[in-house]
């Protein structure tokens, strides 16, 4: 593409002393040193667009990488306090569970030993207490020995405490402990889901047997959804909250999010030497997936500056040029090549430096590529 302009233009723009005396076809454009001729017809079938400079905001940036993620709360890994064979699974990678909702169920005669434990543990502190309430009154009324009162209370507070370690246990193993009590003794245990959101993994199936260890569902809430970016030493003295922040997902979509500085990290990865900055994102109801790789912009300045439509300026190596309306008669228009200095550019437009003669003044801002075209014919000075 670079050697196309090129050739065009050498073609419209080098000055030529003899073009003014050549026979010009009359479906080309006709180039005249510096100028450019064109009829209505012309400027019509090629869709053609005049327009001036106007005030865009443009911003000094930060190029920096990151990925789609949730706050530490929003995440959960699924385990089990006992060791156990899983003998349900209901749940598939995708699938929405809200708090409190069944995950998986284990089974252990381990759970049944425990419980039995409980239960003597239970009837033994009903005598110790009694024991205990005994020696008391004895010792009240000075009819036992200090020694006799404070080992029935050392035993009793001691199985008190077991008992209630025990009772805590059932618990966290979704265990009635009344029901224990009760005779109704379980060899399963459910877990439970301990936040609402997706199942992002699912590590086990029926029959595998798990410990402690092992994680046997991950969860994530994504209501909370954040941009997690990793910042360079060198700039995070530049960010402070409130910053605005362009960024695309370019393996998933071409659309440009937009999002806000909300956190800027105060430690730098020894490794790394980067800094975490975290992010709010605005489009809240696009159904982002976590770990998603981003690009973003951090806007760290900006400034309002006049600038034109990229296609309305012509790059041929270091040098740009525009279209500049010289003349609109009945028959046509005559283009002056201009150059011009240009400054900082975004995807549509582009920052021109020297504005004080262009102002008010009219450019071809659509279009271009068809004097691109004719020239490349072999249109010839």
């Amino acid at each position: 593409m670079k050697s196309l302009y090129i050739l065009v233009l050498l073609t419209l723009f080098s000055a030529c002393g003899n073009s003014d005396n050549k026979t010009i076809d009359k479906a080309e454009p006709t180039t005249h040193n510096d100028e450019i001729n064109l009829s209505k017809a012309q400027f019509k079938s090629e869709s053609m667009a005049l327009g001036q400079l106007t005030e865009h905001t443009f911003y000094e940036t930060i190029t920096v990488n990151g990925v789609i993620d949730v706050p530490p709360q929003n995440k959960s890994r699924v385990t089990t306090l006992m060791s156990g064979y899983i003998t349900k699974t209901p749940l598939l990678v995708g699938d929405k569970v809200k708090k409190g909702q069944l995950l998986v169920t284990l089974e252990n005669t381990e759970y049944i030993e425990l419980q039995q434990e409980y239960l003597e543990v239970a009837e033994q502190l009903s005598y110790l207490k009694n024991e205990f309430t005994r020696q008391k009154t004895l010792f009240d009324e000075k009819i036992t020995s200090e020694k006799n009162y404070l080992k029935a209370e050392s035993t009793y507070k001691s199985n008190l405490a077991f008992h209630n370690g025990l009772e805590k246990k059932l618990r966290m193993l979704n265990l009635n402990p009344k029901s224990v009590l009760a005779g109704n003794m379980s060899s399963t245990i459910n877990i439970y889901a301990p936040i609402t959101g997706y199942v992002s993994k699912v590590n086990v199936s029926n029959g595998e047997f798990v410990s402690g260890s092992d994680v046997i569902l991950e969860l994530i809430d994504i209501d909370h959804i954040h941009l997690e970016l990793s910042v360079f030493e060198k700039d995070i003295m530049k960010l402070k909250k409130g910053q605005t922040i362009a960024f695309t997902i370019p393996e998933a979509s071409d659309k440009t999010f937009n999002a806000t500085v909300h956190l800027v990290g105060t430690t730098i990865d020894p490794t790394t030497r980067r800094v975490q900055v975290h992010a709010h994102i605005e489009e809240e109801e696009t159904q982002f997936i976590v770990g998603m790789f981003a690009e973003a912009q951090i806007h760290i300045s900006e400034v309002k500056s006049m600038a034109l439509p990229q296609e309305a300026v012509i790059t041929l190596d270091d040098d740009h040029y525009v279209l500049l309306l010289e003349e609109n008669t009945a028959k046509g228009y005559v283009f002056k090549k201009k150059e011009v200095k240009v400054g900082k550019q975004t995807e549509d437009f582009i920052e021109l430096l020297d504005t004080t003669n262009l102002v008010n003044k009219q450019f071809i801002t659509q279009g271009t590529s068809m004097l691109l075209n004719e020239s490349e014919g072999g249109h010839s000075h």
